[in-house]
């Protein structure tokens, strides 16, 4: 399997709007009272905290079957979503009785694991949604952009939509770096750019003599009824398919595969389109 991981630079340089100070929607932690009420009003005065209609439209389509998953990224677009924040103890002291007093708490936004071990941020389309997820957790409301920048700037690999909601939507690496520079995205498997890359990987191996690429293993999900649908899969995502001359012994076959490898985690175009890939062997005819 191929997963190249490396931050692009441009995202490097839009961190600086999502630092640590704040919560995702830009608000200082300092001074926040988080007790009362739910803390998107601080940043939303006026939204009801249920799910935006444009998104609710797409995923409802979405789960039909009846729009690809790259159009419920679009949906995404600046879109208003709740991040969870928790409380984590910073300072504690013993009291005289011999007890743990917590002293000081600072708020910590949320990561999960994704089932490969990847670091993963859940976001909620409504505070109904996050709340029941976890009870103790609090809704920090900011449009998609910048819990994206957050996710990035916290290592996170993946955006999860609503988990353990009716449709668990995986956003992949490409899609969330995407969504952090107000760009649209294409998936990789569908993508003209990357067959051309992957096509310049494989050009000095004479053996190989023709690339193609499919939708991986990993695209699709699953509802909570157990229904395929068609994308936010956490990956790996692209398959891909190198026809190999006849003939080849194996220690051929894996210089091959390596150089192949290692060109495509050498080519940047790859590295930022591609979130995770599988390679598979046919012999040409």
């Amino acid at each position: 399997m191929i997963s190249p991981r490396e931050l692009p630079e441009h995202i490097k340089a839009q961190l600086a709007s999502a630092g640590r100070e704040t919560d995702t929607g830009g608000q200082a932690w300092e001074g926040r009272n988080l007790g009362e009420g739910t803390s998107h009003t601080h940043a939303f005065p006026d939204d009801d905290g249920i799910t935006p209609a444009s998104l609710a439209e797409a995923l409802t389509r979405f789960e039909k079957g009846d729009i690809p998953e790259e159009l419920v990224v679009d949906a995404l677009a600046d879109v208003r979503l709740f991040a969870p924040v928790v409380a984590e103890i910073s300072r504690s002291e013993i009291t005289e009785e011999g007890l743990v007093a917590d002293k000081e708490a600072d708020m910590a936004l949320v990561s999960i694991e994704a089932p490969d071990g990847r670091k993963a941020m859940p976001v909620f389309s409504s505070v109904d949604g996050l709340t029941s997820w976890h009870s103790d957790a609090r809704p920090v409301a900011a449009t998609s952009r910048k819990i994206a920048l957050s996710a990035v700037e916290d290592e996170n690999q993946l955006l999860v939509l609503n988990p353990g909601g009716d449709i668990t939507f995986v956003v992949r690496r490409p899609a969330m770096w995407a969504i952090a520079k107000g760009q649209r995205w294409n998936p990789s498997y569908s993508d003209p750019e990357v067959l051309t890359a992957l096509k310049e990987c494989a050009r000095p191996e004479k053996s190989i003599a023709s690339v193609a690429m499919f939708p991986g293993r990993g695209v699709g999900s699953r509802d909570r009824a157990g229904r395929m649908l068609p994308g936010g899969g956490p990956g790996p995502e692209l398959s891909i398919e190198l026809s190999l001359e006849p003939g080849l012994d194996q220690e051929q076959l894996d210089h091959v595969v390596e150089s192949f490898q290692y060109r495509f985690s050498r080519d940047a175009l790859l590295a930022e389109r591609v979130d995770s890939a599988d390679i598979r062997l046919t012999q040409a005819r």
